[in-house]
């Protein structure tokens, strides 16, 4: 796993700067005090990506008691290793989007973990539809009707509870599937390399569309459910902190520029209102 999620990592950084056109993706290569490190590649002030990570780490180690009974393994002692990423775009017509594919043993119970979900500040149905379609049939050539039950988990995973909405339009959510360790490590393959098709097409479509002050100040907004969410809910933040990971490279999903607006209430009947009624009341895109 630790080889595979380090090729991804090259892939997926060559694919998003060829889309970006003037980008490129940095390199910092780190050690964690404890056992372990990772590489973290980061892309800022891009023509089409204002920011984007993708980290791979391996990390190794005791867990403190406390975390050690939350994760639901045995003992203290702990591997990891994974990849993930997140790509915040200049345009708000783009769409914010996250993936995390991982590996994790916690004495002798080992599980796979990961997805991938899409947050769109503007709403295009087609996009959205596309995106869970190309993750469906990653899912589905593993174990027929896995989609299904992986969206269902991915809508509950990232509700943002004090807002009574969703993060984005969602995508597959998995952790320890109760699959043989060979079987889930072939489908964890295939949903990881599904991430380019069903992502960067999205990009090439919108990247180039006209868009307002307002559009953006809107985006912005929208950043700030983003941020909500990662520091409250996100378990990946929270494992990255209690196991003395590098805080660089955990909070490198934060975007550049977020604004929070008192009380901010969309148009009725706008594009912004469609965006927040689909947030609070999750579909079916494929």
């Amino acid at each position: 796993m630790q080889a595979f999620v380090e090729g991804l990592q090259a892939d997926i950084c060559r694919a998003v700067e060829a889309e970006d056109g003037a980008g490129r993706f940095g390199d910092d290569v780190w050690e964690r005090p404890g056992g372990g490190g990772g590489r973290t590649r980061v892309l800022e002030e891009g023509r089409v990506f204002e920011k984007g990570g993708v980290n791979v780490s391996a990390v190794w180690g005791e867990l403190d008691e406390a975390f050690a009974r939350r994760l639901g393994g045995e003992g203290r002692d702990f591997f990891a290793t994974g990849v993930s990423l997140i790509l915040h775009p200049r345009s708000p017509l783009v769409p914010t989007v996250h993936a995390n594919f991982r590996f994790i043993q916690h004495g002798a119970k080992a599980w796979f973990g990961g997805g991938a979900d899409l947050t769109p500040h503007y709403l295009f149905d087609e996009d959205a539809a596309h995106f869970h379609r190309t993750l469906r049939a990653a899912c589905e050539q593993h174990e027929a009707g896995s989609y299904a039950r992986f969206k269902q988990a991915c809508d509950k995973y990232f509700w943002l509870h004090h807002r009574a909405e969703s993060r984005g339009v969602g995508g597959v959510f998995f952790e320890d599937t109760g699959r043989e360790p060979e079987v889930d490590f072939a489908f964890v393959q295939d949903c990881a390399r599904a991430f380019v098709p069903a992502y960067l097409p999205i990009v090439a479509r919108r990247k180039g569309l006209p868009f307002t002050d307002a559009q953006r100040a809107w985006a912005e907004i929208r950043r700030g459910r983003y941020v909500e969410f990662n520091l409250v809910h996100d378990r990946g933040t929270l494992f990255g902190l209690q196991t003395q990971g590098r805080v660089e490279s955990i909070l490198v999903s934060m975007p550049p520029r977020v604004r929070w607006v008192y009380d901010v209430q969309p148009e009725p009947g706008s594009e912004e209102a469609r965006l927040v009624e689909v947030l609070r009341h999750p579909r079916a895109w494929a």
